[in-house]
């Protein structure tokens, strides 16, 4: 079993570090380790939330009573305009590993393109590949060895893309890689907070973030909603995530002017940019059922169940080894070109689309997601807060895409032979009109939001170096730094970010 390092939840007022690292989420862990590799000098790492050490965290099943906890977040989104109003669940981790210790571990770099069609000096592909290598040599993500045998069955789809080498770069499916370790969780707080901390680096849990303080334009204090305040000497990085990074930002008087005088919040830095170009995944899925599919609550497998925890303290196998996406597609959504510009995550159990969590059935659920969305909302300071809107299918492009991309789901899913039947939306649902109103009564996003502290040139409110335009000892990195999300989960990216981070700003605050 991993030891745990222990961690702070109490500090005296005013203790100084060289840097201070406000998050410890994916990107967070991964910019402590490598700012402690470069002997940058001390070093704090803050978490909202409390430690990781929950047996939740390392089951990977789990994660679904980890959603919805007291170590989620549990944000919500704004009314979506082109979805009736509805609003939508946005989960984010709230301890150590951050939402790296509460998601399915899918591993993913993205495309080649995406990186560079960011056209960021920098961060082009030939750029971040070796990040990417060094972290998955810590990280070591595999194949998920004990899928779903119906997972296995959308390898061969794809001709000679087999089911071990799924990838956005191409049309393909099967069995995705995840960062497990004998099939439990292996987070970035295993794989880099940990080591970090081996070498000096001080983790502090349980202190919520208010604002920042400043000295005219440079960034010198974390201010605590407790009212106590930490001291950066050199610099502070920004690592709290797409939602919490702008947040924090916004209460410091640091984003649209307009919006901070109306919430009587001074003005530190008129940054329009803050908050902007949020984005994610819209995804919309299907569900099967039926008799000898997918897992599911039934007098069948009543002894499956009850087998499960022992089966997965003994061997590691079983039910609760799955972090429930196991596997999914990359294709073409009209399979007119070859360039896949949806992904499937495909869930070999049994989801009640009739509201409730537990209900009896067997079957499965697969999804669209549009790997490039063209929508965009943005994050701002209301009166009732912090107001997060995706706009999710502002753009039309995006629902035209989504409906072409269920509609090959369905082929592609009869061709694998896959058991079962359609329990919903069903048969009825087969036009363009049905299948545009079944998804945006149903749409929702992968968890993947970004983009919201967009790095680049110009009036980007974050330079290619990841400090934050126009203020001094202040960086930001974790996803809300991507101009355009990647054409996959971006758990990986994250970490990409992080690594590069500490690298960048190791060099640039010498």
């Amino acid at each position: 079993m991993l030891k745990q390092v222990s961690v702070s939840k109490l500090m005296p007022q005013n203790r100084a570090y060289d840097f201070i690292v406000v998050g410890a989420g994916s990107a967070g862990c991964a910019v402590a380790a490598s700012l402690a590799d470069a002997q940058a000098g001390s070093i704090a790492v803050i978490e909202a939330g409390p430690s990781d050490a929950h047996p939740f965290v390392k089951i990977p099943f789990a994660l679904i009573w980890l959603m919805g906890s007291r170590r989620d977040w549990q944000f919500t989104s704004a009314p979506q305009k082109a979805l009736g109003g509805r609003q939508i669940k946005i989960p984010r981790g709230k301890m150590l590993g951050g939402s790296g210790s509460i998601n399915s571990m899918v591993w993913f770099r993205g495309r080649a393109d995406d990186f560079d069609g960011w056209q960021v000096p920098g961060w082009a592909w030939s750029d971040v590949a070796p990040a990417f290598d060094a972290i998955e040599a810590l990280l070591t993500p595999a194949s998920f060895d004990a899928a779903h045998p119906l997972v296995r069955r959308l390898g061969p789809l794809f001709g000679a893309n087999t089911d071990t080498n799924p990838t956005p770069e191409r049309e393909s499916g099967g069995v995705f890689r995840f960062n497990m370790r004998r099939n439990r969780r292996w987070s970035p707080a295993d794989a880099f907070l940990r080591p970090a901390q081996a070498k000096g680096v001080t983790v502090i849990t349980g202190k919520e973030v208010a604002r920042l303080g400043f000295d005219g334009k440079t960034a010198r204090d974390v201010v605590f909603k407790d009212g106590s305040t930490i001291h950066a000497r050199r610099g502070i990085v920004l690592s709290a995530g797409a939602i919490g990074s702008p947040t924090i930002l916004l209460q410091s008087g640091v984003g649209p002017a307009q919006d901070l005088t109306a919430q009587n919040i001074p003005v530190i830095m008129d940054a329009p940019g803050v908050g902007a170009n949020l984005h994610d995944h819209p995804g919309a899925g299907l569900h099967f059922t039926g008799k000898g599919t997918g897992y599911g609550v039934s007098l069948g497998q009543a002894a499956g169940w009850l087998a499960a925890p022992l089966q997965y303290l003994l061997r590691r196998k079983g039910r609760l080894a799955s972090p429930t996406v196991e596997g999914g597609m990359f294709f073409n959504a009209t399979g007119q070109g070859t360039v896949p510009d949806v992904q499937t995550h495909f869930i070999p159990f049994f989801l009640n689309w009739k509201g409730s969590r537990y209900a009896p059935g067997e079957g499965y659920f697969a999804d669209i997601c549009v790997c490039r969305p063209k929508s965009r909302g943005q994050m701002r300071l209301t009166d009732d807060g912090i107001s997060i809107d995706f706009n999710l299918l502002s753009d039309p492009a995006d629902l035209d895409l989504m409906v072409a991309g269920l509609k090959r789901l369905r082929v592609l899913l009869a061709e694998a032979g896959l058991p079962g039947h359609e329990g919903y939306p069903g048969a009825d649902c087969q036009s363009d009109a049905a299948l545009r109103a079944y998804i945006k009564a149903h749409c929702g996003t992968a968890y993947h939001p970004v983009g919201t502290l967009r790095m680049g040139t110009g009036d980007a409110p974050v330079t290619p170096r990841l400090a934050l335009r126009g203020l001094e000892n202040l960086w930001v990195a974790d996803a809300s730094v991507m101009p355009n999300i990647t054409s996959a989960n971006t758990n990986a990216p994250s970490m990409m970010i992080g690594h590069r981070a500490g690298q960048i700003i190791a060099k640039d605050a010498a």
